[in-house]
């Protein structure tokens, strides 16, 4: 039986009096895209700091390919081949595609930046995916922001990540640039990527998603198979409506927000 890419089993994590996750399992395979989805307050953020190691479990068993392991900083969850993008990108948008693809990771000849090979591996890389950067000395703030999305993706991909964390990579994107995005998640799926998509957006999650689990209040409320489930009983496990045994009861939190 092939072991899932990440496997994770009772996370639980507290700020303070606050529990922001109880028992939290989730599993992600290579090649398959799984939405994680969930109203305010429901963990999502928590559990991708989790699992990208900015902010540790408290408890709870974390497994690589069937072998527990420990994501105690980022660095830990780069070295197994965990990258993350987030919302924001956390990029400069004075300096060009390829300036943005090394940042803090440049590569130096004889103590001088080695801007030619940058420029070659940039270019390498970027051919690789469906969206078209044709500059790749164009300032980042002059490009749209489904070519953003592309260069924080192929940053990440210095590090050939197995797993990809995408934080509402479509909330800033127009159509046509969200259809370019879900293009490039099916054929990084297709490559034999795990991608984990944190996102509010039903349709996109019922365009690419293989199957979507359900944070409520910091726990588990539901994990679907998207091609069998409907996006009324999803958004009704979001809500709180159905709860994970398949009980219905009303949401008990007037102020939390599905959209």
């Amino acid at each position: 039986m092939v072991q899932p890419l990440l496997a994770l089993r009772g996370v639980s994590k507290r700020f303070a009096a606050v529990q922001a996750l109880v028992d939290v399992d989730l599993e992600i395979r290579a090649g398959e895209v799984v939405a994680l989805v969930g109203g305010n307050a429901a963990g999502k953020s928590t559990l991708v700091k989790v699992i990208s190691g900015v902010g540790p479990a408290d408890r709870g068993v974390i497994a690589w390919e069937g072998r527990p392991v420990q994501i105690r900083r980022p660095h830990d969850a780069r070295a197994l081949g965990i990258a993350t993008v987030y919302q924001d990108l956390a990029m400069c948008g004075n300096l060009d595609v390829v300036g943005n693809l090394f940042l803090g990771r440049e590569i130096h000849r004889h103590g001088v930046l080695d801007e030619v090979e940058m420029e070659r591996r940039a270019r390498e890389l970027l051919r690789t995916l469906p969206i078209d950067i044709p500059d790749v000395r164009a300032p980042l703030a002059t490009l749209s922001g489904g070519q953003r999305q592309v260069v924080a993706i192929t940053r990440s991909f210095l590090s050939g990540p197995r797993l990809l964390l995408l934080d509402e990579p479509t909330a800033s994107l127009g159509i046509e640039q969200t259809n370019q995005f879900l293009d490039l998640i099916e054929e990084l799926r297709d490559r034999g990527t795990g991608i984990l998509l944190i996102s509010h957006n039903m349709g996109d999650i019922k365009a690419v998603a293989d199957r979507v689990a359900v944070l409520r209040l910091g726990r588990n409320n539901g994990l679907f198979d998207v091609g069998t489930t409907s996006q009324e009983q999803i958004i009704a496990s979001v809500t709180g409506a159905v709860d994970h045994s398949g009980r219905h009861r009303p949401s008990t939190d007037p102020g939390e927000r599905w959209s």
